[in-house]
């Protein structure tokens, strides 16, 4: 180690959890972040600033102004000027430490990129906002044997959960089925900083923990916090499952597919239409709608306000129509403006 990484590092060294071996795994570990919101964003700061010496960050969405309240990689700047959070988030990050290597992503976490997007890693945290992107993480982290570490925040509650493939219960064999019936979200219930703060940082914890080499003294178990009310419990560790169908069937339903569609975002009135994607050539695209709506655009999205709607069209033809949940409307939209 060089005497300016040692320097930059050496409170953190002289933790005995972690010392000098320790800080040498995690500056020649890789790790992926699935979402730079407000979960991921602590995440990958944290990691960045305690020297991981690669970080993938998978994001398909943008900066707005109802993100400053909670995600601290980003600025106004960021949101008046609709900025991918995966390439804010890499322009901070790499501000902050400019020695790690930092691969910016702007896209949606599908089947047919899981390998591309998971592949080569040696953890993966999840900031993600549904269950069929951890369902998909789940899947690909038990079929390739890759920790990855679970978490979730809404008002003022969330929970985290490692999961150790082959060795500790996944995320299906404690919720076999996402949960029914309508979940309170961002959206609907609010969300406080703190929270996701606290998430965040047990996350990231759990991170270092096995990063440094102490795996096999990470918690298997399910950590729950409220910040408003202070309580703080820990249920578990859960047994594996012998007929999950992921981890003991060995069937991986998400990662080969077969529960893909538009879904529903986190923390606002929208639907994302993924399952449209071919290249769609943005400026040609703002063109042909700057005489019938709002535009505006960059190399890496597009927006237009088409009243009582803002569509964000993507290069790979992905799209996010805000102020609908409905996913015949949105399809409606998507076909009227971007086209079939």
């Amino acid at each position: 180690m060089d005497p300016r990484q040692n320097d930059r590092y050496s409170r953190q060294q002289r933790f005995a959890g972690i010392g000098e071996h320790g800080q040498r795994r995690i500056l020649a570990s890789r790790a992926a972040i699935v979402g730079c919101g407000a979960l991921g964003g602590v995440q990958a700061e944290a990691l960045a600033r305690a020297g991981i010496g690669f970080l993938r960050l998978i994001d398909r969405d943008y900066v707005e102004l109802s993100n400053l309240q909670r995600q601290f990689l980003f600025d106004e700047s960021d949101a008046l000027s609709s900025m991918p959070k995966a390439v804010a988030a890499k322009r901070r990050l790499s501000e902050i430490n400019p020695s790690i290597e930092i691969d910016a992503v702007i896209a949606d976490l599908v089947p047919s990129n899981a390998d591309d997007l998971l592949g080569g890693v040696d953890l993966i945290l999840d900031g993600s906002d549904n269950f069929e992107t951890r369902y998909l993480i789940n899947d690909f982290a038990v079929n390739r044997r890759v920790p990855w570490i679970y978490g979730a925040a809404v008002g003022s509650y969330g929970l985290v959960m490692p999961v150790f493939p082959g060795d500790s219960a996944c995320l299906r064999c404690v919720y076999p089925e996402p949960p029914a019936g309508a979940q309170p979200t961002c959206e609907t219930a609010g969300v406080l900083s703190p929270v996701t703060l606290a998430v965040g940082a047990l996350q990231v914890a759990a991170a270092l923990k096995i990063l440094s080499g102490h795996a096999a003294e990470t918690s298997r178990a399910v950590t729950t916090l409220d910040v408003w009310t202070g309580e703080i419990r820990r249920a578990g560790p859960f047994e594996r499952d012998p007929v999950c169908p992921a981890c003991a069937l060995k069937r991986f339903d998400y990662l080969e597919g077969r529960h893909r569609a538009p879904i529903s975002l986190c923390g606002r009135n929208a639907v994302q239409v993924h399952d449209c994607f071919r290249p769609v050539n943005l400026a040609e695209l703002a063109a042909r709608l700057e005489p019938l709506a709002g535009v505006r655009w960059n190399e890496f999205a597009l927006r237009a306000n088409i009243d009582p709607y803002e569509l964000t069209v993507f290069p790979d033809g992905r799209a996010i129509i805000k102020g609908t949940t409905d996913i015949g409307v949105a399809r409606s939209i998507y076909a009227r403006y971007v086209g079939n």
